[in-house]
């Protein structure tokens, strides 16, 4: 076997490997872990040549990454110390850690033959690109009978130092941010015997796939697997006439669910019984479009959509929310009655209608209205209505309430749960002080008896905001999920007088629930500041759960985390501010530390979760403390704290994140006060700006899709004027000009000393994108430094896989040039150009 030298990877690397990356560390590969020798045998050449036209060369073999997960931690590898050299096919792995960006060379002497692979993907030896993580660096080489002993080495050189890492392990990154498997939904079948989990897996590649598991819930067994959600079909009360929300056990019928699929002619809807293993046709050619089961298994309720009046390119807008694509299509319900297979409609007009929920014995459903009312607040009026599938008699039970949320019905459909704001329902839930507006996102819970129209207020002296809620017909209790200061936490509050008691719920951030009908089982899924998704079933009398899947051990089983933990401090206005911090996973209380702000500074509070937009593990190894504010004016920590948001245009709010961050560094010595940073996004990336310009404390900042200018954003965002009668209620640009121009940060543009950066989707319809562009014009005419990052076809969030990441390298690579004095990341992404 003759040998083959690759040119780019002999002797001549590249200027002898930028001269050891300009004169950095060298660090030598003697740990690794080696798999083979794998004997060849050549392959029968029928041809001279290939199709490509090439003649046999058996270094084509290493030209694949196949194999290279041999020498991955956890595989079949062994360790060793001495690059081997018998004949064969090699493989040879190593992992290579870095907290930041760093570009490297590998040096490799004696093996002529042989291809690179980092993280499965193959690379030239020069120049190879590695962000802060923990990567796998595999070598394919070929040895053949002559080649002899030798010594071979393998090193590294690059400017930033980079460690060997093998002990499994590794650092948080933006992979692992941005890849791997998530819970995406939960459910439990009415009688509790079945519950269904929802999966969800990125890939490296950033395509998605979902699935579902049915599990039984005797033993925990998988029984099934779907594309699609598990849709259960609904079990009738026992006894229409038992006492008010009383325990209504299942009549007889089994667990089953069901689904759609094509026919002969359209939809066929199957109704399948995983006990017995039995499928059944339940209708033929059913209608295209949105349907729920209706309880008695004889009628679908359909919600179908009617297009609305269409008009050329040249057209007229009837209404500021008419530029919203599909504002002018309408919805509607029908009804679709298996037995004769006719479709028939139950509400008709031109005012949208939506179905809220259907009663359990299937012989009423609640559904709500809207309408457009721009001469005062709130803009957007909502009205509930009862009908009786039976009669069609349908009753309005509140009329024109703008501050409504949703709704259900008790389990007896004698009353109605509501969510709403603390005003809805003339204010009967409002606990804030005199002159205060509440906050409309801080959702309180409502009951309204459906004889007498009478509502209560279950949840006035409750501080954490409902954000999910359900009435049991098992025992008649309700079970919400809330916004409870930094977690979303579970409850179980009382009908009859509005006690709440705290489940204890094992995440700190509970994504969603559901319940059993006729049992007392309630599954929940979450993750919390340390860990990823899990998923757990409740027994809801004893309160006993069990883990029945762990997704945080298949996505970060082998991760380091940072770890975390609450800060609190009592601010100079008397208020408790709430807060949590993660730190470095090598953290060192000797050392100093480079801090990031993040808070919200909005209508809703910071959560503590593991991954996601701003992951505060993504950042915390990057060698960052990582700090989360929870000022005045969340929801969450009652209603009066709340009510800070509205007419405040930030001030107040501004006053509490910068008290926090001085706490905060008081009483932790570690961080580097020179090197402090600030973000957040939306409402946050108008906090952002107001920081910078109230402080110097802070030593970078990066506004995503944030608000310069209240005024235009009052008019041009698709939901400006609305939000705004949440953030600036009954105050308008021509009644409240303190509020919208003076409290506004183009207006204090000069103000401003500290390196920003702009970060916005072309596409955006919520903050339109002319907010950046005009408080990046200002700093640039003012001589600040400054810079726009513009996400090409993305809205208010950022979606498409590439670009997210890309977004999110932004970000990292702007604090890395400010905050740790290492503008490399920041240059290999946005070169210098001479324009």
């Amino acid at each position: 076997m003759r040998t083959f030298p690759l040119l780019l990877l002999t002797a001549g690397l590249t200027l002898a490997a930028s001269q050891a990356r300009a004169a950095g560390d060298t660090l030598a590969v003697t740990s690794f872990r080696h798999y083979g020798p794998i004997s060849l045998a050549a392959p029968a050449r029928i041809d001279s040549v290939n199709i490509q036209g090439k003649g046999y060369d058996p270094l084509d073999l290493l030209s694949n990454p196949e194999g290279t997960a041999l020498v991955r931690p956890g595989g079949p590898s062994g360790p060793g110390t001495r690059i081997p050299t018998e004949a064969g096919l090699h493989l040879l792995g190593f992992s290579v850690e870095t907290p930041r960006f760093a570009q490297a060379d590998l040096l490799v002497e004696g093996l002529p033959d042989y291809r690179l692979f980092v993280d499965g993907a193959e690379k030239a030896a020069a120049g190879i690109k590695l962000e802060p993580g923990t990567h796998a660096f595999a070598l394919k080489y070929l040895c053949h009978p002559k080649q002899g002993e030798g010594s071979p080495s393998i090193r590294i050189a690059s400017a930033r130092p980079l460690t060997l890492r093998e002990d499994g392990r590794r650092l948080f990154s933006l992979d692992l941010n941005t890849q791997g498997e998530s819970c995406s939904g939960i459910s439990v079948s009415p009688g509790g015997q079945y519950y269904s989990i929802g999966h969800s897996l990125t890939g490296q590649d950033g395509r998605p796939s979902s699935w579902h598991e049915l599990i039984r819930h005797a033993d925990g067994q998988v029984i099934g697997r779907r594309e699609t959600p598990y849709q259960w079909m609904p079990v009738l009360p026992q006894d229409a006439t038992a006492g008010r929300k009383s325990a209504r056990k299942a009549a007889a019928p089994a667990d089953r669910f069901w689904y759609t699929r094509p026919g002969l002619k359209g939809r066929d809807l199957i109704v399948e019984d995983p006990a017995a293993g039995t499928q059944t046709l339940w209708a033929a050619d059913i209608p295209e479009g949105h349907f729920d089961m209706v309880p008695g298994e004889r009628f679908l309720l359909f919600s179908l959509e009617q297009e609305g009046p269409k008009e050329g390119e040249v057209h007229q807008i009837l209404t500021p929310d008419d530029r919203q694509p599909g504002w002018r299509d309408r919805s509607y319900l029908a009804l679709y009655d298996r037995t004769t297979g006719l479709t028939e409609p139950l509400t008709w007009g031109w005012h949208n209608v939506w179905l809220l929920d259907i009663a359990a014995d299937g012989s009423k459903i609640l559904f709500q209205t809207s309408r457009e009312r721009l001469s005062a607040r709130p803009t957007t009026l909502y009205s509930l209505f009862v009908m009786d599938l039976a009669s069609r008699q349908t009753e309005c039970i509140v009329e024109d309430d703008g501050f409504l949320n949703g709704a259900s019905f008790s389990p007896d459909a004698e009353e109605i749960l509501v969510t709403g704001s603390p005003e809805a329902l003339d204010g009967i839930g409002k606990q804030v002080l005199p002159g205060q507006t509440p906050n409309s996102f801080d959702l309180q819970l409502f009951a309204i008896r459906l004889a007498d129209r009478r509502a209560r207020a279950l949840t006035r002296d409750f501080a954490p905001s409902i954000l999910d809620a359900r009435w049991s017909r098992y025992d008649g209790l309700i079970y919400a999920t809330a916004e409870d200061k930094d977690c979303k936490n579970l409850f179980r509050i009382d009908p009859a007088d509005g006690t709440a008691l705290r489940l204890p719920n094992q995440e700190e951030y509970l994504y969603r629930f559901d319940l059993a009908d006729t049992a007392p089982v309630l599954a929940y899924y979450g993750q919390s500041l340390c860990n990823g998704d899990r998923a757990y079933v409740m027994d809801t009398r004893s309160l006993r759960q069990d883990c029945v899947r762990d997704l945080d051990a298949i996505r970060f089983g082998d991760v380091d985390f940072g770890e975390g933990g609450a800060f609190e401090f009592t601010s100079s206005r008397g208020d408790r501010i709430n807060g949590f911090y993660v730190l470095p996973p090598d953290f060192d209380p000797a050392k100093k530390y480079p801090m990031l702000v993040h808070y919200y500074g909005g209508c809703s509070p910071s959560a503590r979760y593991c991954y996601g937009s701003y992951s505060p593990q993504v950042y915390a190894a990057q060698g960052y403390v990582f700090y989360v504010v929870n000022p005045s004016g969340a929801a969450g920590f009652g209603q009066e704290f709340a009510a800070r948001h509205v007419n405040t245009a930030g001030e107040g709010v501004a006053e509490d994140i910068l008290e926090a961050v001085e706490q905060f560094c008081q009483a932790h010595p570690f961080v580097d006060r020179r090197h402090i940073g600030c973000f957040s996004a939306s409402y946050g990336g108008f906090m952002t700006q107001l920081l910078l310009q109230k402080s110097d404390i802070f030593a970078a900042g990066v506004s995503h899709a944030g608000i310069s200018d209240h005024t235009s954003y009052w008019g041009e965002g698709y939901w400006g004027y609305s939000y705004s009668e949440t953030s600036m209620a009954d105050s308008y640009p021509w009644t409240r000009k303190d509020l919208y121009v003076d409290r506004s940060p183009l207006y204090n543009a000069d103000q401003i000393h500290t390196p920003l950066l702009f970060l916005h989707g072309s596409a955006d319809t919520n903050v339109p994108i002319g907010e950046s562009i005009q408080m990046f014009t200002a700093l640039k005419l003012l001589g600040c430094e400054t810079a726009f990052v513009v996400v090409d076809g993305e809205n208010h969030g950022i979606r498409e896989y590439g670009k997210r990441r890309q977004w999110l390298r932004t970000i990292f690579a702007w604090f890395a040039k400010y905050l740790q004095d290492d503008p490399a990341w920041w240059d290999e992404l946005y070169p210098e150009k001479h324009l």
